[in-house]
């Protein structure tokens, strides 16, 4: 686990590229098919929560998710916002508020020890941010936290960098795939750099919906 970031180091980067996680059309770019899965995601949430009214947003970043999901409800949900970068949870915030008449709330910080409240949440959605978690432990006392948020009938829908077990398949996806997707989408110096920052190397999961 040396080689993972740590929470400060999580920061500083986020809070310097806050333009980049703003944007829509390519997801934040965080895999080959990311956009597709924010779709999807939101999609599906829109569908079996019509009457959503309360969700939160963990590693929100520039509010993506949390934008693209508001766009497709007829509902007007209070909506949580929690990450570690104050610059990505003020673009949140922003970005939200217009799109519902609920109450929008930041809250800074790493999601594990946040005073949230229990038994809270129709939806929790954690995108590109549970790669960060340590040892068996962690995603153990994560994983139970977040389920302890979700009102009965609750769910968590999770889409993130994982890695292949079989070495063939993930230099297909990673060093092939995703590879030549980050060098065409900037130049393979934008490759290497995003290569040396990812933390679990490989392919996506695609839209995990995990049900309380």
């Amino acid at each position: 686990m040396a080689n993972k970031s740590t929470l400060s180091e999580i920061e500083k980067r986020f809070d310097n590229d806050v333009d980049r996680f703003s944007n829509l059309q390519t997801g934040q770019a965080s895999t080959v098919d990311a956009l597709f899965n924010m779709e999807l995601i939101t999609d599906g949430i829109a569908q079996l929560y019509p009457d959503l009214t309360q969700f939160l947003d963990i590693g929100c970043g520039a509010g993506n998710y949390t934008v693209k999901l508001l766009s497709k409800l007829n509902t007007a949900p209070n909506v949580t916002l929690a990450d570690l970068s104050q610059p990505m949870l003020d673009r949140a915030k922003e970005r939200s508020a217009s799109l519902t008449d609920g109450e929008v709330t930041t809250i800074k910080g790493d999601f594990r020890k946040l005073p949230l409240q229990e038994n809270t949440y129709d939806v929790i959605i954690a995108t590109a941010v549970l790669h960060h978690l340590r040892d068996d432990e962690d995603w153990e006392m994560a994983f139970a936290k977040l389920y302890r948020l979700l009102k009965p009938g609750g769910s968590l829908w999770v889409f993130d960098l994982v890695s292949h077990d079989e070495p063939k398949i993930q230099y297909l996806l990673y060093r092939q795939k995703y590879g030549q997707f980050l060098a065409n989408l900037k130049d393979e110096n934008y490759r290497d750099h995003v290569f040396d920052y990812i933390i679990s190397k490989g392919k996506t999961v695609h839209a995990a919906h995990n049900t309380k």
